[in-house]
């Protein structure tokens, strides 16, 4: 598939994911999808799983502000969320193969103040 058609499936996945059309989201994955969270050392196997874990999370976040990067299969996806109150940056890294989710591994990263000593040589955002 093309760059262009992986990017669509990235695209359609967040639109239905947004909407809370959870069913609709696993769609866009292989049966066989794998889902890894290096910082607490987890990973998810199989589209049921996942869509079992995303039916019973607490409060699914909100996505604020996100870009996508697509180089072949490679969807690179940078986001900020707001779970509550509370904001999140993420980065994915998805495999899409044959327009579905073939794996992704998800890196997560709480805001924090920048520190002064620095502050002449950056621009704040």
């Amino acid at each position: 598939m093309s760059e262009q058609q992986n990017r669509d499936a990235i695209e359609r996945f967040l639109q239905v994911f947004e909407r809370g059309d959870l069913d609709a989201a696993a769609d866009f994955l292989h049966d066989d999808y794998v889902e890894e969270y290096p910082q607490s050392g987890e990973r998810i196997r199989g589209k049921q799983n996942w869509l079992s874990i995303v039916k019973t999370y607490p409060s699914l976040p909100k996505m604020i502000d996100y870009s996508i990067e697509v180089g072949g299969e490679l969807c690179v996806l940078e986001a900020t969320l707001e779970y509550e109150s509370n904001r999140v940056y993420v980065c994915e890294i998805f495999e899409v193969q044959e327009g579905k989710l073939k794996r992704a591994k998800e890196y997560f990263s709480e805001p924090f103040e920048a520190p002064e000593w620095r502050a002449q040589w950056v621009e704040r955002i």
